[in-house]
């Protein structure tokens, strides 16, 4: 078959659909042998990383940019929904559609959905992400043939408030790949950022469904001296300036290899985000050995499996005891690492693609 894909998400290598992008593209060029491969993606200024771009390059398939904003073919693919992709790639079998925009097609389209938090919590979802999401959805229901939820919490997200028949939703895990660190990259973060150990590691964006400003309250009644590192660029979120202390550090946006070497030395992850389609860092981490606090929230209760300390989000005392107790308790926190290490070896990208494959070729058939 040929087939295109919207890659334009791999350009933003920090968020979680950008990793979980550049996870599908290694793994179709790693894993599919049999069909032919079209990489489409738009941006203005921010490129693919050279590796990436290097591999795309120099594989059997092709590769389009469309230098344009990714704003700009939200408007004319979204609202206006014109320009047919196969104005861009010409004839296709299948285009599989990414997280921003939902370009009209000749051919069949499969979806991917990452998540329904504009609808869930849209207090919680910038204005600009809010419009552009339910422009999409709009078509994403009348012209997609499947869809791909990255979880089957999403899958019952999309059922229950897209009103999308359950047979036209597939469940696929993403594959989760981490990288190993020197002592020289671990010493140059610690000394980089002016970090202490022990220390608490924290990933995400600072915007409200990250539920950054409860972490830091929860973990500013701790007593011990202890350290809460927050890894994540500025969103539209803001963190009152009372809230900041010594042992906290925000090192705001870092490299792939500076975020693996701080997951590799923190004591422990936390991540109580408000919602989640998946949860990428919380597989991350246990895969890193370390033992996780995470939310009670349907996803992230599925996705982990029982291997982590679950705590309510909505509440700053749970949060705080959950913290207590891996900070108190080092067996249990071993526990939790070992656990969770084992149980995070399944989410790989050739499971990904396996299934993946088998999904096209039913769509092909029918």
């Amino acid at each position: 078959m040929n087939i295109g894909i919207d890659i334009s998400q791999a350009v933003y290598q920090e968020t979680g659909v950008g990793k979980y992008t550049i996870g599908l593209i290694n793994g179709i060029l790693d894993h599919d042998d049999t069909n032919d491969w079209t990489f489409l993606y738009s941006s203005l200024r921010a490129d693919l990383s050279p590796g990436l771009l290097q591999k795309i390059k120099s594989s059997r398939h092709r590769l389009i940019h469309i230098p344009l904003p990714p704003t700009l073919l939200s408007f004319l693919w979204n609202t206006l929904h014109i320009m047919s992709i196969e104005l861009f790639t010409g004839t296709l079998d299948l285009f599989i559609t990414s997280d921003w925009t939902e370009p009209p097609a000749k051919c069949k389209k499969m979806t991917i959905i990452h998540d329904l938090v504009y609808l869930r919590y849209p207090e919680t979802v910038h204005k600009s992400i809010l419009s552009t999401q339910t422009q999409r959805m709009k078509w994403v229901k009348k012209e997609s043939s499947h869809i791909i939820a990255t979880s089957n919490a999403t899958k019952t997200d999309i059922t229950s408030l897209l009103n999308i028949p359950e047979n036209k939703i597939s469940t696929i895990y993403a594959g989760i790949d981490i990288i190993s660190t020197s002592q020289k990259n671990q010493e140059e973060v610690l000394r980089k950022y002016a970090i202490k150990k022990p220390f608490i590691l924290a990933v995400g964006k600072i915007e409200p469904r990250k539920n950054i400003a409860r972490l830091i309250d929860a973990f500013s009644k701790t007593k011990q001296e202890w350290n809460l590192v927050i890894v994540g660029q500025q969103g539209w979120d803001t963190i009152s300036p009372e809230k900041k202390n010594a042992n906290i550090s925000f090192t705001g946006k870092v490299s792939e290899i500076e975020l693996h070497a701080l997951y590799e030395l923190c004591s422990f992850f936390t991540f109580p985000s408000l919602w989640e389609g998946f949860g990428h860092p919380v597989i991350e981490a246990m895969k890193h050995k370390k033992a996780v606090i995470t939310s009670k929230v349907p996803s992230l209760l599925e996705v982990v499996g029982g291997n982590a300390l679950l705590c309510d989000p909505l509440s700053i005392e749970d949060i705080h005891k959950s913290i207590q107790s891996l900070i108190a308790d080092e067996s249990l926190r071993s526990n939790l690492s070992e656990k969770g290490y084992v149980y995070s070896q399944q989410f790989t990208w050739k499971r990904y693609m396996n299934e993946l494959l088998i999904l096209i070729q039913k769509l092909k058939n029918n």
